[in-house]
């Protein structure tokens, strides 16, 4: 991940306006503050706009700061949507439900039970909505700029190998196929549920997980 220079001095506490901390902090304490506000912006214009629609200016603006900010944080509009993906990634976003499948202490189904509700918990509410659209959108990024793309990838393969790692190889499927199979109907599901929920229950991910992964189950 590429790490850009702080800036210049006191370029950040201008940017965000208010006081910060004392001593040798402040610097560090408004560049963390000022990166999470324009990561947070960028969230929402790009979910709303898309990345392509919505330029740094626009971002900084909505973040309360200059576009001078953003490139004393990033080096461009690539390296703040790959901030954002790596911040998903620390965030666990996307295996919080992959670990109610693999917790081996409850029979195999009570996991796909608790996997089903932990499941339409996260994709219930507008918050669930701004999530699919940006998830859609770096992919889109990603299908055109291949750095971007080899890291989103990357982000796709992180959450297989979760779930491969408590598979085993049944009827000539190998784990990581099977767990590559699961990933999209995790994404397809909730894709078709946020456009047509009446028709497309969350409850489905229950049952296609437990067609899916049923037998492979560790």
């Amino acid at each position: 991940m590429i790490d850009t220079a702080f800036g210049t001095p006191g370029e950040d506490e201008t940017d965000r306006g208010g006081a910060a901390p004392p001593g040798g902090a402040s610097r560090r304490y408004t560049r963390e503050q000022t990166r999470a506000a324009l990561l947070d912006a960028a969230q929402r214009l790009w979910a709303e706009r898309g990345v392509h629609n919505a330029s740094l200016d626009e971002v900084a603006a909505a973040a309360g700061l200059t576009k001078g900010a953003v490139y004393s944080n990033f080096a461009g509009k690539s390296d703040l949507l790959l901030t954002l993906l790596e911040r998903y990634t620390a965030e666990g976003f996307g295996v919080e439900v992959h670990a109610e499948l693999c917790d081996a202490s409850r029979p195999a189904g009570e996991r796909f039970e608790r996997a089903g509700r932990a499941y339409a918990r996260r994709i219930s509410g507008e918050h669930a909505r701004m999530l699919a659209l940006l998830l859609v959108e770096f992919w889109l990024y990603g299908m055109r700029d291949y750095a971007a793309g080899w890291r989103v990838a990357e982000w796709y393969a992180a959450r297989r190998a979760h779930l491969a790692a408590h598979l085993d190889e049944v009827e000539g499927i190998t784990p990581d196929d099977r767990a590559a199979l699961a990933v999209a109907l995790d994404a397809g599901l909730a894709l078709q549920h946020l456009l047509d929920p009446e028709r497309v229950p969350a409850e489905l991910y229950a049952t296609g997980m437990r067609l899916l992964l049923g037998p492979a189950l560790s």
